[in-house]
């Protein structure tokens, strides 16, 4: 059975304890609205949230009463410690999970939601088989951090726990060969709230960035280079198939 190396898994148990809420409240945010654009449609009456770090994500999925039945499973601690204190009224249950082996039965939910987690997987196809064996239909989203000179940036990707690096197309590829069918899907540019906040002592780098996402998403390259892809799937019930 794989598992996270100790390292890996001794790093993030205690990964919440002191980021920054802000942060972290700005990208709940935006991924949540993300969510509710591609699956509103689905009605979905039970969703589980894999990898659900501090909660931010499903708390605004939550007072938008997204769902009225939100399960949750996060491999830290910390985090769960964090999800558990925001009193969640659609949130029926949390567990620790050892990051790839789902602890609930087959089909037992109606969507799957895995939003910038499989980046930070050392087996990312053992997840994404368990994410298709437990729900009917599933969305991803993934930061783009793919580029030409990403091997001069390994420390800085590291430092954020992204050992998984991706083009829309390579995400693709992967859910593709995985016997993943492609719903809907779209090319997200990082919110002017997160870039204020990143930039904030910089007015400079903030508006030069705002300029260029402008730009980007005016152009083919949009599909090529967005901030992040996010994508509404249904497994077809093929396994991975080679020669």
């Amino acid at each position: 059975m794989q598992q996270y190396s100790e390292n890996v898994k001794a790093k993030y148990a205690s990964q919440y304890e002191s980021m920054d809420s802000r942060w972290r409240f700005l990208g709940g945010k935006q991924k949540s609205g993300n969510i509710i654009k591609l699956c509103k449609s689905l009605n979905a009456d039970n969703i589980i949230d894999v990898g659900s770090g501090d909660g931010a994500v499903i708390d605004f999925l939550d007072k938008a009463d997204f769902c009225p039945n939100i399960y949750s499973i996060e491999i830290s601690e910390s985090g769960i410690e964090k999800i558990k204190q925001r009193n969640m009224k659609s949130l029926k249950e949390v567990k620790l999970f050892d990051g790839y082996t789902i602890p609930f039965s087959d089909k037992q939910f109606k969507l799957s939601l895995c939003s910038h987690v499989v980046e930070h997987v050392e087996h990312p196809r053992t997840l994404l088989r368990e994410i298709a064996r437990v729900s009917e239909y599933q969305f991803f989203e993934v930061p783009i951090d793919f580029s030409f000179f990403v091997d001069k940036k390994i420390k800085h990707y590291l430092d954020y726990g992204h050992i998984n690096i991706y083009t829309p197309s390579l995400f693709k590829f992967l859910l593709k060969s995985e016997g993943y069918e492609i719903i809907n899907e779209d090319f997200l540019f990082t919110s002017d709230e997160l870039i204020k906040f990143q930039f904030k002592n910089s007015p400079f780098k903030y508006w030069k960035q705002r300029f260029k996402n402008f730009l980007v998403s005016l152009t083919p390259y949009k599909k090529i280079k967005p901030s992040a892809y996010a994508v509404l799937c249904k497994h077809s019930g093929q396994n991975l198939e080679i020669l």
